[in-house]
């Protein structure tokens, strides 16, 4: 009785198993990409004088603030203890509470 043994090579393709998802949460700008995110996503109720809260992320200093006091990245994270938001939306996708969290990982720069 004759065994054959056949031996194979098996090679990821780091491609295929981490495809680029075309999230630039790397080095992500203010200006550039968090601030779309949150005009998209917050400005309808925090915006300066708005009526539907008394929280305005309107301006560089006023989401440094919140992304400081970390209620910015508890909140758009549904973190407990944190008022989830958007509020009576979903959830922000991924990509964008990554670039947000990046941001502040990287010193809220004002760029």
């Amino acid at each position: 009785m004759a065994v054959i043994l056949l031996a194979g090579c098996y090679y990821d393709v780091e491609e295929e198993l981490y495809p680029n998802n075309g999230c630039a949460s790397t080095n992500p700008s203010y200006a550039s990409n968090v601030l779309p995110i949150i005009e998209a996503n917050c400005y309808a109720c925090h915006k300066t004088g708005s009526v539907l809260s008394s929280v305005s992320l309107e301006g560089y200093e006023k989401l440094k603030a919140a992304a400081q006091n970390g209620s910015l990245l508890g909140s758009i994270k549904h973190a407990s203890g944190y008022s989830p938001m958007p509020q009576s939306g979903a959830k922000l996708s991924d990509c964008n509470i990554s670039i947000i969290e990046s941001w502040i990982n990287n010193g809220i720069p004002n760029n």
